[in-house]
């Protein structure tokens, strides 16, 4: 067997591992992969315009296909600047690999051109990194470095390769079935504890699912085993920000997102329940709030395949490890098998619908101003039948849109949620558009959070890819002034977006068309003409610049100590909750 340049064994283990897409930035210390991607055909390379755009194009490109993204970026500020979408990925468990180029190895440690310790400044961010320092080992590597991104709890492995090992040779040997020496995640769980998790919910009266984005990394099965469970048993659901999708919107069953920004249904279910079962949630503090008041009168059960994550933040009475996707196929089946009866609920469904009452979601509208919750919604009807694909920014717009643009399968929805990263919807929705051409894909941005990464408008041009950005513009870094004001007496320190572009100018400059809503009478127009278009969209639709994303719950406050849009409006709380600020 002919021996191959260290960049041309990683191609070929790449295309043997069924890489399509890698996006990345070409640099001195990756020239020779560069060389050998151009000498090959099966392994489509995208330019972005900055590495963290192509990191979190890759995180799109793997959320809306399920498959690993790739990235390829080289040496020093090439590895530092993807540092942002690499913590981005571990946080919400997002398989992906990032190749980074290295200084050559007699270099190493000696301050040159480019160099940075990629392995060391990575080493907290990632599930696991590798430094390679010779071209046969490159094979396994990458191979191993697949499995670890995609098994167990998804998440981001680095491979830094130095130019000098990129150019030695050696022998490409596609190794076996990978099966690392200590990373071995349970994926199946243990029969006693699913059956004592059915036995509990069986005796419940007031249970509650409450699912996480777990249930969508396990893949479509999960969701569907989910919505059964819920069918079988008749128990409410809700989600986190990173779950939504997992089950139906339009199901009777759904109360809606919970926490810092959830339903009211949702957080007064959650408080008081009396059973609660996590599904591949991790008890994130933005959705328990203060944790000695977080649904103290419940038995809790929590699924997942991060071991890590059992009784870190919350004690639990059943930890069950498994990937929940086999885990809720066991339990549907023992639920069936023991011949449990659907559950009488009524007493608790009766108690929900005395909170859904609160229509915690309706909004204040006066005159021609463009409330933003309005024109998410009318996005929502406008785009529904078309079940797209949603990218955000992070902000108040996206909240909103968590709260009125309604989902019913997984996949279509793709947000920031653990490192709340602006800058993340635009390449994400150009990684999705790459994963499926022929999806509607749309990224919801603030004007503020658009501009983060606002140069990848050059790449959607470059790959003709109809891209649809609708902008949510109040002028203002809107959750910075919405914190100022409720717990700074209004001190709008450095929160407005000054000296904005005119982004219709902006979107054309980049090849784009670009459509202005300046009220309520343009917004149905404004959003036909934007699906109408068969290219890429920039919409700046002026939307109110003081309203307030609600519900809220403030930090550090318990499920019950809500702020309502009613608050706003009356100046007064409402009876159940508390005001705290």
């Amino acid at each position: 067997m002919a021996e191959k340049s260290g960049a041309d064994i990683l191609i070929e283990a790449l295309s043997d591992l069924g890489v399509e897409v890698v996006f990345g930035y070409p640099g001195g210390a990756v020239l020779p992969i560069y060389d050998a991607i151009f000498n090959q055909k099966k392994i489509r390379h995208i330019l972005v315009r900055h590495e963290q755009a192509a990191t979190h194009a890759a995180e799109g490109y793997a959320r809306a296909t399920g498959k690993p993204g790739v990235v390829l970026v080289t040496s020093g500020p090439g590895a530092t600047n993807a540092v942002t979408g690499i913590t981005d990925a571990l946080m919400d468990s997002i398989p992906m690999v990032v190749i980074t180029g290295q200084v050559a190895t007699h270099l190493i440690g000696s301050d040159a051109f480019q160099e940075a310790d990629t392995v060391g400044i990575t080493r907290h961010c990632t599930k696991h990194n590798y430094l390679v320092k010779a071209p046969g080992d490159l094979s396994r590597v990458v191979h191993e470095a697949f499995h670890i991104a995609t098994s167990g709890r998804p998440g981001p492995v680095v491979i830094d390769i130095p130019k000098d090992v990129q150019v030695a040779t050696a022998r490409y040997a596609k190794p076996g079935p990978i099966q690392h020496k200590t990373y071995r995640p349970q994926v199946k769980a243990d029969k006693e504890l699913v059956e004592a998790a059915v036995e509990m919910l069986a005796a419940a009266e007031r249970p509650i699912l409450y699912t996480g984005g777990g249930v969508i990394n396990s893949g479509p099965g999960a969701s569907q085993l989910l919505r059964e469970l819920a069918r079988i048993t008749g128990a409410p659901v809700t989600s986190t920000l990173m779950g939504l999708g997992a089950f139906p919107a339009s199901s009777d069953q759904w109360l809606g997102m919970l926490g810092m920004h959830g339903t009211y249904e949702a957080n007064y279910a959650m408080n008081q329940a009396d059973l609660v079962i996590a599904v591949g949630a991790r008890f994130d503090d933005r959705v328990t709030g203060r944790l000695d008041a977080f649904s103290p009168h419940s038995k809790k059960i929590h699924i997942d395949i991060d071991r890590s994550s059992m009784n870190k933040t919350v004690r639990v009475d059943l930890p069950i490890v498994a990937d929940v996707g086999h885990a809720l196929e066991d339990m549907v089946r023992i639920w069936k098998a023991h011949q449990h009866a659907r559950p009488d609920l009524s007493d608790w469904w009766k108690r929900i619908e005395g909170w859904r009452a609160k229509r915690c979601l309706d909004f204040p509208e006066d005159g021609n101003e463009l409330m933003p919750q309005r024109a998410i919604r009318a996005l929502w009807e406008a785009t529904r039948h078309q079940a797209p694909i949603i990218t955000t920014e992070v902000g108040q717009h996206q909240m909103w849109a968590a709260q009125h643009f309604h989902f019913d399968s997984p996949n279509k929805w793709l947000t920031s949620g653990g490192l709340g990263t602006m800058g993340y919807g635009l390449p994400a929705a150009i990684g999705a558009q790459l994963g499926n051409p022929n999806a509607l894909v749309i990224d919801i941005a603030g004007e503020a959070s658009i501009q983060m990464n606002i140069q990848e408008l050059a790449t959607a041009t470059q790959y003709r890819l109809p891209v649809k950005i609708f902008i949510l513009n109040n002028e203002y870094m809107g959750m910075v002034r919405q914190w100022q004001e409720l717990t700074y007496s209004s001190r709008y320190s450095e929160s407005y977006s000054d000296s904005l572009p005119d982004f219709v100018k902006l979107a054309e400059a980049y090849g784009w068309k670009g459509i202005l809503i300046e009220g309520k009478d343009q917004l149905d127009d404004g959003i036909a003409a934007m699906l109408a278009h068969d290219g890429p969209v920039v919409v700046d639709c002026r939307v109110a610049k003081l309203a307030n994303c609600f519900p809220m719950i403030p930090s550090g406050a318990a499920h019950t100590d809500m702020l309502l849009q009613a608050a706003e409006v009356s100046g007064s709380m409402d009876d159940e909750a508390k005001a705290l600020v």
